[in-house]
């Protein structure tokens, strides 16, 4: 079944509201092996609307629009939805009734613009809204030559959320041309969403109707969706099992968990596992690994602390980076990084260290160390390393792309040293 999304509202296209409704519909829908086929923002026209309204009536066999259901004089939607659906507005008595009660609920007077909510369009079921004021509406009508079903929610999400999971939801579970889509969740580190694509290669055997695959790449890494969409759950969750295990075997370390588990979840766990404490000496990060290490909870466990030596000085007095080193290869270098892990791990006593020291731009860079160069430093009893990395030209990317690679250095230096 095809669905297209529909969000209303002046105030989504100037970027003064996050349109957080039309992400949260998406994943609600394709979860219930719905095809989401178009979501689109329009402003308070009543045109426009008309126009979307049209456009999705001739191809889609689901429409949910949200937004627009409210008092006041820009909330149209009730009113086009009702005009183009040829169904002239009557006030409920009920509904009329219930938003009385609860303004007086709340102690707040009535206001006069109030009884619009009560407004239904002629054929259209109500639903109930468990958190506001107005209702949602549901209609059924053949339109184009085909059966179409219409979801009119509003564009408060707190609103949206609940009348979809209460009212919409069962509705649509009751059809019997849905097939369950299954999801599975790979999380990987460590490399880009081109090397990952290059890496798992050709995947059409496995890929089709009933099996597809998505890249969501972010700073963090990039999570691989896996969605089989089957009436038989079995099957669906067999079809995962292959593609799992397809991915697994051509990216090897770079799988790092499934789900929501993040970087520092795993390595978190690793050090754990391993008995291992750890500290960082910071510069181009700021502390931002530190953060990352201590927003995981038992993170006490194994992270001893960080130094932010983001001055030469810095790395000299506290973490005893040699001055020589810095005066012939800069701060920004092999020598210098792995310097500040092995200082940082034997002035707090930890068993790895871990260090930064970049260029995150956007001023700062040369010919040889553009903008984005960052040294990655490691130490622990057995060895020191350094690896370079380049990433982009926009500083607060950058300090994040650091300190995942940061990160991701330490876990797989981990995994090596058990295998």
């Amino acid at each position: 079944m095809r669905a297209h999304l529909l969000t209303i509202g002046d105030e989504l296209l100037i970027g003064q509201t996050t349109n957080t409704n039309a992400a949260w519909l998406g994943e609600k829908l394709s979860r219930l092996g719905m095809e989401v086929e178009r979501t689109v923002t329009v402003g308070d026209d009543p045109e426009r609307i008309r126009e979307e309204i049209n456009r999705s009536a001739r191809r889609a066999q689901l429409l949910l629009l949200t937004g627009g259901l409210g008092p006041t004089h820009d909330d149209i939607t009730r009113e086009v939805v009702a005009e183009y659906f040829d169904a002239p507005l009557r006030t409920d008595e009920e509904i009329l009734a219930r938003i009385r009660r609860y303004y007086e609920r709340r102690d707040r007077q009535l206001p006069s613009a109030a009884s619009k909510l009560a407004q239904v369009p002629d054929g259209f079921a109500t639903l109930d809204n468990p958190v506001g004021a107005a209702v949602g509406l549901w209609h059924e009508a053949t339109v184009h030559d085909g059966h179409r079903l219409v979801g009119v929610l509003p564009g408060i999400p707190e609103e949206m959320k609940g009348i979809f999971e209460a009212a919409v939801m069962p509705r649509l579970k009751q059809r019997a041309d849905l097939r369950a889509a299954t999801h599975r969740t790979l999380v990987t580190s460590g490399i880009g969403e081109s090397a990952l694509q290059e890496r798992l290669g050709d995947l059409s055997d496995l890929l089709g109707e009933k099996l597809a695959l998505a890249y969501l790449p972010s700073t963090n890494g990039v999570r691989l969706r896996l969605t089989s969409s089957d009436t038989d759950r079995a099957a669906a969750e067999k079809r995962l099992d292959r593609l799992e295990e397809r991915i697994r075997s051509q990216v090897g370390i770079h799988v790092i968990g499934t789900g929501k588990v993040t970087l520092e979840d795993v390595l978190g766990d690793t050090l754990r596992e391993g008995g291992f404490t750890i500290a960082s000496a910071e510069s181009a990060t700021g502390g931002l690994i530190g953060h990352r290490l201590t927003s995981v909870t038992g993170s006490s466990d194994y992270y001893q602390g960080s130094v932010t030596a983001y001055a030469n000085a810095v790395k000299q007095s506290i973490l005893g980076v040699e001055l020589g080193a810095i005066a012939e290869y800069g701060a920004v270098s092999e020598a210098v990084a792995v310097q500040m892990a092995e200082g940082v791990r034997d002035r707090l006593d930890v068993d790895v260290g871990v260090a930064t020291t970049g260029i995150a731009g956007p001023t700062g860079g040369t010919p040889e160390k553009p903008v984005g160069t960052v040294w990655l430093g490691y130490a622990d009893e057995v060895r020191s390393r350094a690896v370079r990395q380049q990433f982009v030209e926009d500083r607060s990317l950058n300090k994040e792309l650091f300190a995942s690679a940061a990160l991701d250095l330490v876990r797989r230096e981990l995994v090596r040293r058990d295998e």
